[in-house]
């Protein structure tokens, strides 16, 4: 089964996409991942992603399209995959409808996860990451009165994109550039909407009931 994951930056895609790939046996593909490892590693594609990112902008359709459909090449994605972070905008949904039917494939399901705005906010804000172990913790959730890593002791670290000025800029972004997906696959017949649910546990079980996996 092929599926896209959509909502609004800090709506819990990766967490959910994540679960359900392992549920199918199909890969996640995150383009976040894809970038962060290129900017980490300070690769050419990390450099010219990061100079957007970094400021809460969309990399360009050309630029992730081009990385994505390369990815959809590869073996693991013979069976199905769930897609996490693409498509962002109609031109990359365009493109990606364009090479699966190339292919002799299609989008089986495009599930919108809805979230409070006011929860994203929160959510995102409080997330750190640990630049040693690589651990990803949240300030709340993981009850953290220091930022220090409670697996190794490591300073934790904000990334740019998780400051409060760069969420509003990428909710806008969303909202103007994403958010029009949510019609565009309800066209095609493949929209699902998962509502809003507090706690990630119960909001990935219903996404697992949407799709009839127990």
């Amino acid at each position: 089964m092929n599926l896209i994951f959509l909502g609004a930056p800090g709506a819990g895609k990766g967490t959910q996409s994540t679960v359900v790939a392992e549920k199918m046996n199909i890969p996640h593909i995150s383009t976040g991942d894809i970038f962060r490892y290129n900017i980490k590693n300070q690769t050419e594609l990390g450099k010219k992603a990061n100079e957007y990112i970094s400021k809460g902008e969309l990399v360009p359709d050309e630029l992730t399209v081009s990385i994505v459909t390369d990815r959809l090449m590869q073996d693991d994605c013979k069976n199905g995959f769930a897609l996490d972070g693409f498509p962002r905008t109609i031109p990359q949904a365009e493109a990606l409808e364009k090479f699966l039917a190339e292919h002799g494939k299609k989008i089986d399901n495009a599930l919108n996860i809805q979230v409070d705005e006011n929860i994203l906010v929160e959510r995102l804000s409080n997330r750190r990451f640990c630049p040693k172990c690589n651990g990803t913790f949240h300030m709340i959730e993981n009850k953290l009165t220091e930022e220090i890593c409670p697996v190794c002791g490591a300073e934790l670290k904000q990334r740019d994109d998780d400051k409060e000025e760069v969420i509003l800029q990428r909710l806008q972004e969303y909202h103007k550039s994403t958010e029009p997906l949510i019609d565009f696959y309800r066209s095609r017949n493949v929209l699902t909407d998962v509502p809003p649910i507090i706690g990630m546990e119960k909001a990935i079980a219903a996404t697992l009931k949407v799709l009839g996996i127990e």
